[in-house]
This record gives structure tokens, sequence and C-alpha cells, in this order.
């Protein structure tokens, strides 16, 4: 049940799913150059221009989108965006029966009001811009045809805007039939195989070249005119400017000389002042000078006076003062080697005495201590030193680097032959310290086991 549930819920999902993507791509946009034509449904009655009714099985939209019927309605594009035709005709005859060649360039484009959208989407939905610029080309053409068989080849050549107009007027009307609208119209180029055009400006050209000869030499004659002029005038003013200027040069120097004098007789007046200005400072200078000389004589005489004070007091701080010193110094030392020598003499009498006095106590204490020892605190301390035997005996065998080991002839080993030269070292130590103590070692062992013996049997009677 509850998986028929889930099966059911996803398959209305899908179906959902379906329909949105169905519809969403079902509805159209289109640009602002773009009219949307969405033929199909129901009819509709429109009225022309020209008040004519009529029904028609489509509808229009410019710009933006539009929902278009599934299975009912279809959507195509018509452009009203503008384009250009190139047009060239060959030899069209002019009103005076000449051949003429003509060039020109025109602008169209749909109209954007809603009959000429519905007159456009009925003769050029299927074909697009290229058939709108082909039909508008032949109508185009045709009128300027028509244009230049009315006017002669100098009113097409000097009238060009003219000429366009008449063509675009005439060329309106047709393409009014249409829906379309020619914006603007242009003649490039008119020419003739005939040379009737060339014929034509040659007049104009000689005149134009004659006309520009005369010109040029009526230029270059005033021009040669107005330059003698002009380097009369200058030469006039140059003169004239030369004079001024030697005129003013001597005036000048008239002025300067006048101003040399004057200059001269300032300068000699005020070196004359300058000289007896220098001889009074001279005068002052050497008699300031002498001053200074002496007042200097003075200052060395003092100087030489303090001079001599200071070495005074330098030599009686440095030579006498010294030497009392040193004296002083001498003397007191003497005094202190005596007193320290004599207090050294006490101290180590002194203490001589008391290491005399403890050494005797000491031995007076040993002797008494030694007194009180019996035999058997004798050996207690001979056998307190057997461990310093043994490692005595046993320590030249630690410093030997290397043992070679070999077997004896009656097949011991090497190893236990050495253990057992320190085993006999070893027993050897009884008997060597009975004979520098005096007594026998294993008597006193077994008196000493005997003795324990006893203690303990009376000990557990006791208990």
């Amino acid at each position: 049940m509850a998986l028929s549930s889930l099966i059911l819920i996803v398959a209305i999902v899908v179906v959902i799913a379906v329909i949105v993507l169905a519809l969403k791509k079902q509805y159209r946009k289109v640009g602002p150059n773009e009219v949307l034509i969405v033929s199909g449904g129901a009819k509709r009655t429109v009225t022309d221009p020209d008040g004519t009714k009529r029904k028609i099985g489509y509808r229009t939209h410019m710009g933006g989108g539009t929902f278009v019927m599934p299975f009912v309605e279809i959507a195509e594009v018509l452009p009203v965006e503008v384009f250009t035709i190139e047009m060239k005709l060959p030899e069209v005859l002019s009103e005076q029966g000449i051949p003429v060649v003509t060039s020109g360039t025109a602008q169209a484009r749909v109209r954007t009001d809603e009959p000429s959208i519905r007159l456009a989407a009925e003769q050029f939905l299927g074909t697009g811009i290229e058939g709108m610029r082909e039909i508008s080309k032949q109508i185009i053409e045709g009128h300027v045809r028509s244009t230049i068989g009315n006017m002669t080849v100098q009113d097409i050549y000097r009238n060009r805007d003219e000429f366009a107009d008449q063509v675009e007027k005439g060329a309106q009307k047709d393409l009014d039939r249409l829906g379309l609208e020619i914006i603007s119209f242009s003649l490039t180029d008119i020419t003739d195989n005939q040379g009737y055009l060339e014929s034509l400006a040659r007049p104009k050209i000689a005149k134009a070249k004659g006309d520009a000869a005369i010109a040029e030499a009526e230029t270059e004659k005033e021009a040669s005119i107005k330059s003698s002029i002009a380097r009369k005038e200058g030469d006039i003013a140059k003169l004239k400017a030369e004079t001024e200027v030697a005129e003013a040069t001597r005036d000048y120097e008239a002025k300067r000389a006048e101003y040399q004098v004057v200059v001269n007789q300032k300068r000699a007046d005020a070196d004359v002042a300058y000289e007896i200005e220098r001889q009074k400072m001279n005068q002052i200078l050497k008699k300031e000078e002498a001053e200074g000389i002496l007042l200097a004589k003075r200052k060395s005489v003092e100087i030489e006076d303090m001079e001599i004070k200071r070495r005074e007091k330098e030599l009686e701080a440095t030579v006498k003062k010294p030497a009392e010193a040193e004296s002083y110094r001498q003397e007191m030392e003497a005094k202190g080697r005596a007193v320290a020598k004599k207090l050294e003499g006490s101290a180590e009498v002194d203490i001589l005495k008391a290491r005399g006095v403890a050494e005797a106590e000491a031995m007076k204490k040993k002797a008494e201590s030694w007194s009180q020892y019996n035999q058997a605190a004798v050996y207690q301390m001979l056998i307190d030193a057997l461990p310093d035997l043994a490692r005595a005996v046993s320590e030249p065998l630690s410093k030997v680097e290397k043992i070679v080991i070999v077997g004896g002839a009656d097949g011991s080993l090497g190893a236990s032959r050495i253990t057992g030269e320190v085993a006999k070292i070893m027993a050897q130590m009884p008997t060597i310290i009975e004979s520098l103590g005096g007594g026998d070692l294993k008597k006193l062992l077994t008196d000493l086991s005997a003795k324990r013996g006893d203690a303990e049997d009376k000990s557990g009677q006791g208990e």
C-alpha cells in the first residue's frame, strides 16, 4: 500500500514537471527589434487604414513575450530592424537621351504600426530581411530609372538632393502597400561612358584654370610690389634705426665720460681720506700694540712668579713629603713585623704545646683501650682485616689483560687451577694471622662456639 502511494506521488510530480516545462517552452519572447506573429486559434476582425474590415487568424506582439497555446498556435518572428540596400544602374537614359550610370544607397525597415506589421507579416514572414531587401531594391531601382528619365544630366548632377527626394516619394507609395518605409536614399555616383559629363566640365575647368592663372599672376604681381615696398620701408626703417642708435651711442659715451670724471674725482678724494684714516688707525694700532706688549710682559712676569711658587709646592709635595711618608711607613712596617713575629712565635708555641698535650692524651687513651683488649678482641680485629688481605691478594689478577688457559697433565682445566691457587693462598691466611697475633685462631673459634652452646643451654633451662 505504501509503495503504490509512493509511485502515485512520483507519477504526479513527474506529470506536473512535464506540464510546467511544456508551458515554459510555450512562453515565447522576442527583442525590441522583432515582432512575434502567433498564428492559429480563433479568428479576429481588424480594420485596415482605408476602413476595410477583414478577419485574420493570427495576432502580433512586438517586443517582450506572450504565451503560445500548445497544439493550437504557432509562433514566428518578423524582424523590424533597418536594412541597407546597395544598387547600381547601368546606362539609364536621361531626359536628353544621354545614357548615364548611377549608384545609390537606401535604408528601409518595416513600419511599427499595427496595419503595417500585418501587411509585412503577410508578405515577408517566410523570407525575412533578405526578401524585404530584394523587393525594396527592385521598387527603388524602378523609381530611380523613372526619375533619371524625367531629368537632364545637368539637373541630376547639380541637384542630387532633389533627385533623392523624388525617388523617395515615388518609392514610398509602393512600399506602403508592403508595410515598409524608406528611411533615406542618397545618390552616391553618376557617370557616363560617352564623356558627356567630362565635356561639360571642360569649359569650366579651362575657365577655372585661366582664372586661377590670372589670379596667380595678379597675386604674384601684388606680392612683388608689396615685397618691394616692404623692402624699401624696411631699409629706410633700418637706416633710421641705425642713425638713432649712433646718436644714442654718442650721447651715451659723452655722458659716460662726464660721469667718469666725476667718479675719478670722487675716487681720488676717497683715496686721500682713506689714506689719512689709515695712518691714524696705524698710529692707534701701534700704540695699542705697545701697550699690549707691555701688558703681556707684566703678565709673563706674574706667570713666572706663580710658576716658581707652583714648582716649590710641587717639589715639597713630590720630594720632601713623600720622603717623610716613606720613612714613617718603613718605621711602622718594621714595628709591625716585629709584633707579628712575636705574636707568631707565641702562637706556634701555644699550638705545639696544645698538639703535644693532645697527642699525649690520645696515646694515653689508646694505651688504656689496648690494656682493656683481650685476645678475642685482637683476633676480631685480625678477622676484620681478612677481606682487605684477600682483596690485596686478588688485585694483581684484576690487572691482567689476558690469561691463556692450558689443560694440565692430569686432565684438569687451567681455570680450576687458577681458582685453586687463589684458594691455597687464602687458606694460608689463618697461619699468617696466628704468627702475627701469637695465638691459635682455630682454637679460639672452637672455644667461642662451645661458650655460645653453653649459654644457649642455660637460657633454655631457665625458660
